[in-house]
């Protein structure tokens, strides 16, 4: 098969449930020609989500190299970051990631800022994301999303990703609470503006098939596949796998609608560099 590769994959130096190896050997087993891993970068707090610290991220780049040696004959190896926008400090483009030896980058948005200075986890389930609307960000749920796209494009301007991770992964959750929002014309509005912002700076999206068996959607919503083509705006489809069995979830599916919407290429690395490569059968 073409387009058998993956660059978002967490393992369990962050959220993922094997280790490092496992999903290595797994994307060998089923005959990928690239992999890359990506755990959440380091936050200026502890989480449960992602790597420790800068020490551990020592540790899970030594883990790679080790995994690069053992496997590389067999495999195109990559490895990246999943790197949080919070503030101008904690981003991408900022020095300390800009430093490390990584194949790829990944910029995502997975916090908010309350109007209290809190921090608010928006990727939850959706009954958790509602009970933190209510309670942490006004109960407002249309200022919420602008100030969702209004973070992405901030990270956007600054750069210093490879493409962006899930690029609207809180369209399932809004719709969770309020099932016609995404037809709404701010909405439509909203996402085309952020669209054509990401054409501008000459970005790179991810589509991202983590949950597309669990709840059918896909990060862009395949409803968007029309403007990004208008758009060229480039692709790389990943499955954000935290199970090594994951690792090719919901990606064929991808590619195909992809195909049919009339986007006939995804971006891969190959000999380490991004490359535009056509959609297979």
């Amino acid at each position: 098969m073409n387009n058998l590769t993956n660059y978002h994959s967490h393992t369990s130096f962050c959220d993922g449930k094997a280790p490092m190896e496992a999903f290595i050997a797994e994307a060998v087993r089923q005959g990928f020609t690239s992999y890359g891993v990506s755990s959440h970068a380091p936050l200026p707090f502890r989480t449960r989500w992602t790597i420790d610290d800068r020490e551990q991220t020592g540790l899970y780049l030594q883990e790679f190299a080790r995994l690069k040696r053992l496997y590389g004959d067999r495999i195109e190896l990559y490895v990246g970051l999943e790197i949080d926008y919070m503030d101008e400090d904690q981003q991408p483009a900022n020095d300390y990631f800009q430093s490390l030896p990584l194949d790829y980058r990944i910029g995502s948005v997975h916090l908010l800022h309350s109007t209290q200075g809190e921090i608010v986890d928006i990727d939850t389930r959706p009954e958790v994301f509602r009970e933190h609307v209510r309670l942490h960000l006004g109960g407002d749920l249309k200022r919420v999303v602008l100030a969702y796209f209004d973070k992405l494009m901030r990270m956007i301007g600054r750069g210093g990703f490879d493409f962006i991770g899930h690029a609207d992964k809180i369209s399932y959750n809004v719709s969770c609470c309020e099932p016609d929002i995404l037809g709404q014309q701010w909405y439509k509005d909203k996402i085309s503006e952020y669209f054509t912002f990401i054409a501008e700076k000459g970005a790179m999206i991810e589509v991202n098939t983590k949950t597309l068996h669990r709840n059918g959607f896909l990060y862009p919503n395949k409803e968007h596949f029309g403007l990004i083509r208008t758009l060229g705006i480039p692709v790389v489809v990943n499955s954000d796998a935290h199970l090594p069995e994951l690792i090719n979830s919901g990606r064929p599916e991808a590619l195909r609608l992809l195909k049919a919407s009339g986007i006939g290429a995804v971006w891969q690395l190959e000999r380490g560099v991004w490359t535009e490569v056509p959609i297979g059968e």
